[in-house]
């Protein structure tokens, strides 16, 4: 357990990367509040730390150390990174600040941008859920796995791109930025089930199937910690359990906005149906007034209908 904070290595890509990310969200952020505009300190701190301060522990930490030599501790990394990194910038709201910090020609560009056919494609619920329940599966159960552990340009480019999915993924699912079309929440919470089985399958699959990257494992002549067999069976089950965990507490995130759209929605049905009803008051009400009377016109009378006729008045009369 020492290790957790003990153990640390230099990891150029995920300094770099965490560091852009960082200045750049920072700068809008101030920009954005020097315009006048409304942004949460908190969401600020969720993107900073809860967003980039994992993501520089699982290249930096323990986690970073360990990811070339156990294979839990690199299950645990993509898991963190595929999830739970890129929920924590989401919910940033990382392109609501920039919007912030834009001008108006800068924000015309950026909304044209969220609304072309490639955001709409790339954002559509098909797509994000599709690449974010294939990429564990493709990434484990291929070639894929072994080059990230032997070369380390894939392993930052991976790391880069389990990070961007996961982000596709939580911004067209939250929806707190600007999004190309609104998807309801019943929908997420749908996906996210599906989500969590699949994890589930796939531990299952590496946990009774058989070793992978044996030829790497074998190679580094580890004579410490679980065999390969314990250690495949442990990162089978964080996959497992800890995915669930993670999809639990997304599903609770996603049922308070399912609630919070259906609240909504009611309001402003109940809003409609007012207006509908004040609407239909008001016709019945100017129809119950009396048009006024022209001052040329003759008065109508009430009496009987020979009195209105001029010559049998008068013959009436004498």
């Amino acid at each position: 357990m020492s290790g957790l904070v003990s153990a640390w290595r230099w990891d150029t890509s995920t300094v770099l990367v965490v560091a852009l990310l960082g200045l750049a969200y920072g700068y809008c952020f101030a920009k954005g509040r020097q315009r006048g505009e409304r942004l949460s300190t908190g969401r600020a701190v969720t993107f900073l730390l809860g967003g980039l301060g994992v993501w520089l522990y699982c290249g930096l930490g323990m986690i970073g150390v360990y990811s070339d030599t156990l294979f839990w501790v690199r299950a645990l990394q993509v898991l963190l990174l595929l999830y739970l990194v890129p929920f924590a910038l989401a919910a940033g709201g990382p392109l609501t600040v920039l919007r912030a910090a834009l001008g108006p020609a800068g924000r015309k560009r950026l909304d044209a941008m969220l609304s072309g056919s490639v955001a709409r494609l790339l954002t559509h619920p098909a797509t994000a859920s599709m690449l974010i329940l294939l990429l564990p599966w493709a990434l484990f159960l291929s070639p894929w796995y072994e080059a990230v552990l032997r070369h380390g340009g894939v392993d930052a480019l991976t790391r880069i791109a389990v990070v961007a999915i996961g982000f596709l993924y939580f911004y067209s699912r939250l929806q707190i930025d600007p999004v190309p079309k609104h998807f309801t929440q019943g929908l997420s919470l749908l996906i996210t089930i599906a989500e969590s089985l699949a994890d589930g399958i796939l531990g299952i699959v590496l946990w009774l199937g058989p070793l992978i990257a044996t030829g790497y494992y074998s190679s580094l002549g580890r004579t410490w910690g679980p065999d390969a067999r314990l250690d495949q069976t442990i990162g089978a089950g964080i996959l497992w359990l800890l995915g669930d965990l993670l999809g639990l507490v997304y599903s609770l995130v996603v049922m308070r906005a399912f609630a919070a759209d259906e609240k909504r929605k009611a309001s402003e049905m109940d809003a409609e149906l007012d207006a509908a009803e004040e609407r239909r008051a008001r016709r019945k009400t100017v129809s119950r007034t009396a048009a006024p009377v022209e001052e040329d016109d003759e008065p109508v009378s009430t009496g009987l209908w020979w009195e209105n006729d001029p010559q049998l008045r008068d013959r009436f009369r004498r």
